[in-house]
């Protein structure tokens, strides 16, 4: 199985760098920079596609030219936010034009490009599955402030609704993954049961959110799960 996972250097794409795979699959990770250390399951391959979201269209070119020609499994993991985001001090009269737009060129643009240049390549998979990394922030009355983070991460649900029908003669599963507060700080080699103390029930330790995309793949391809909504179990806006 070959697994393109964008966005894929730190926090949650590392996790799936390094969670995912089985023995005999490819694993494509895509960032600004490859990381070190990374640490792929025993017999999986890895490689590595550098390419900045900043710029779409420089991206596209340098994703599709070192893809392979066949994808089963797509992680849309692409997510930034403005400067002060997650912060007492955000405020939206005090971020930049520049941020705001940035937020959108990387979230939204390069999402949608990426995702039309890369669907095709999953042409002829056994069971095509795309899953799009979305937040508890884009729900309806999610009790959060910051406005262009808000917006990118509501427009993945426009985005999944769309390409599920455009591909649903080939069967593809489009899954949004609407998670909560995750704890960053404790990668997959920390025992989940420690990582999950952090935050006090606040965050999300990054081996739930692994667990739960490996039983989607598990799926048959007689079903998909449409969306995913995991919140911290003490987190009060749900």
């Amino acid at each position: 199985m070959n697994i393109l996972i964008i966005g894929a250097s730190r926090g949650l794409g590392k996790a799936f760098v390094e969670g995912l795979g089985q023995e005999g699959d490819r694993v494509i990770g895509v960032s600004r920079r490859r990381p070190e250390g990374l640490k792929p399951p025993a017999g999986v391959a890895l490689d590595w596609i550098e390419a900045d979201l900043s710029n779409p269209t420089q991206a596209v070119r340098q994703v599709m030219s070192a893809l392979p020609e066949r994808l089963d499994v797509v992680m849309c993991n692409v997510g930034i936010w403005e400067r002060e985001a997650f912060e007492p001090s955000y405020a939206f009269s005090h971020c930049s034009d520049l941020e705001l737009m940035e937020v959108v060129q990387v979230n939204i643009t390069a999402t949608i490009l990426l995702l039309k240049h890369v669907l095709p390549r999953m042409s002829g998979a056994a069971k095509p599955q795309l899953f799009l990394t979305g937040s508890t922030s884009a729900l309806p009355r999610s009790g959060r402030p910051e406005v262009a983070f808000a917006a990118s991460k509501f427009a993945l649900s426009g985005m999944a609704d769309a390409l599920r029908e455009e591909y649903r003669a080939q069967r593809l599963a489009v899954t949004c993954l609407q998670l909560g507060y995750l704890n960053t700080e404790d990668d997959l080699s920390v025992p989940r049961e420690q990582a999950a103390e952090r935050g006090a029930g606040q965050l999300i330790p990054l081996h739930d959110v692994v667990s739960l995309t490996r039983a989607l793949l598990n799926l048959s391809d007689a079903s998909f799960a449409r969306e995913i909504i995991l919140p911290a179990i003490l987190d009060e806006r749900f």
